[in-house]
């Protein structure tokens, strides 16, 4: 049998996915507060609908879906293995540790900065933003919880962080894709990264040193309240420096370079022993609380809504709007309307200050459609590599754009993979309540701009093969 000959799509046809992508999200969830995946599912329609017009056949859409899907994959494995890591932690006493001296330790005026600070630090040597959130980033958002620090600010600063360390730790995998993608070297492009940045990271710290100093929210805190979750939290578990174990485990593992999976499943399990030794934890119990999560029972409810979390079942809300939005990308990128879009923004590409916005729209562009980090970074980085080439701008210049405006961005989409597991494992509605206070994640792009417009740390291109260090 014969395929149809396809059509290339025009410009308007693109477009509109993307239109109806934005009044459906903008209404049916704003206005009328309908379900995500179902939203995406009918734009996913109509962009199928167009596909279908396009001379693409139901078999060949399907094939897209499953190969965006499959892009993503690696993504969704490790955020199904965190819910087994924050299960197994929570039973094991390790995050009510860490929740109970961080109510000790840490002022109420320096939490954002310190929150900020630690996240950025702990995704730097680990090289995951998910892992840095579901693990510390949980704590911190129960020491929120005790200090009364607004949710959104502080889970603002916690991906912030997250984000920061995975950014920059050449052991991230996103910060390994960009180089390739754009054809740079590794330790170059981190280099590079640092010029957008760490102003952009500074400018978020600023922010958070005054809205703790200044805050009268984190004034009028009761000592009494934090005294009663302390005192909830000494009661029901027995605390002990075994607890550190297993985030010491993930520390060391992704220090010495071994894969994130293996190393968070090892942590859990190390975890689930603790918890039957230490906490007296029944093996079923403890074995449960990696696939169901930890469910609290201790009569205090703002200690219950905070430790009740976690498991892998727990994670499938979040793989299930990830297929969604897989479903909607990968048929616009199949049918190739995705290329049309970003083809007409390489057009208008033809100064350095220009080129380097064309990038940042198509990255943003992307990670809209397609709610994907790699994506966002592979196919502008593909499609921009040549034009970077045929202007003499290095191409760490490429690679740093595709991850401020690709990478950090992300999170704060309501309807990515990274959005909504930020949003439910810190316990807030969703991305938009934190977005504002990620300073860091829509900063970056920022300084992008400027840099490219003004020629300040745009590096040209000194050699052929830019893949080699120095270039």
């Amino acid at each position: 049998m014969t395929e149809k000959p396809h059509k290339q799509p025009s410009f308007i046809q693109s477009l509109i996915p993307l239109i109806a992508i934005a009044i459906f999200l903008s209404v049916g969830y704003g206005v009328f507060e309908l379900r995500i995946e179902i939203l995406l599912i009918a734009a996913a329609a109509v962009a199928g609908i167009i596909a279908v017009r396009l001379g693409y056949s139901y078999k060949e859409i399907e094939n897209g879906i499953l190969e965006s899907m499959l892009k993503g994959m690696p993504a969704m494995l490790v955020v199904i293995v965190v819910g087994a890591l924050i299960g197994s932690w929570i039973t094991a006493g390790t995050i009510p540790l860490l929740i109970y001296y961080g109510l000790k330790i840490i002022s109420p005026g320096y939490f954002l900065v310190t929150a900020c600070l630690v996240s950025s630090c702990i995704s730097l040597v680990t090289g995951t933003s998910y892992g840095t959130a579901g693990t510390i980033g949980v704590a911190f958002m129960g020491i929120a919880h005790g200090l009364g620090v607004p949710l959104g600010q502080a889970a603002g600063a916690i991906v912030a962080g997250a984000y920061f360390g995975d950014k920059i730790s050449p052991f991230s995998d996103t910060t390994n894709l960009a180089p390739i993608a754009a054809q740079s070297n590794l330790f170059d492009h981190i280099r590079h990264m640092l010029w957008t940045t760490t102003p952009a990271w500074l400018l978020g710290l600023v922010v958070y040193l005054l809205l703790g100093l200044f805050s009268r929210q984190t004034d009028t805190v009761s000592l009494e309240n934090t005294e009663r979750i302390m005192a909830v939290l000494k009661s029901g578990f027995r605390f002990h420096w075994l607890l550190l174990l297993p985030p010491a485990i993930t520390l060391y593992l992704a220090i010495r370079q071994k894969p994130v999976i293996p190393g968070m499943l090892i942590s859990a399990a190390v975890a689930v022993i603790l918890a039957i030794f230490i906490q007296g934890v029944a093996v079923v119990t403890a074995v449960r609380s990696m696939v169901f999560g930890f469910v609290a029972e201790t009569g205090e409810d703002i200690v219950d809504s905070l430790l009740t979390r976690g498991g892998m079942l727990n994670m499938m809300d979040v793989t299930l709007i990830a297929f969604c939005a897989f479903a909607f990308g990968g048929i616009m990128q199949k049918a190739g309307m995705l290329d049309v879009l970003l083809d007409r923004l390489v057009r208008i590409a033809n100064t350095t200050g220009k080129i380097v916005a064309a990038t940042v729209a198509s990255c943003i562009t992307t990670a809209l459609l397609t709610g994907s980090s790699f994506l966002s970074i592979l196919i502008p980085g593909e499609l921009f590599a040549p034009v970077y080439k045929r202007n003499k701008l290095a191409a760490k210049n490429l690679s740093r754009t595709t991850e401020d405006s690709g990478t950090v961005v992300v999170p704060l989409i309501p309807w990515s993979i990274a959005g909504v597991f930020m949003a439910g494992t810190l316990g807030v509605e969703n991305s938009l309540v934190y977005a504002p206070w990620a300073i860091m994640c829509y900063t970056g792009f920022i300084f992008a701009l400027i840099y490219g417009f003004t020629g300040f740390a745009i590096a040209p291109k000194t050699r052929d093969d830019e893949t080699v260090p120095g270039s």
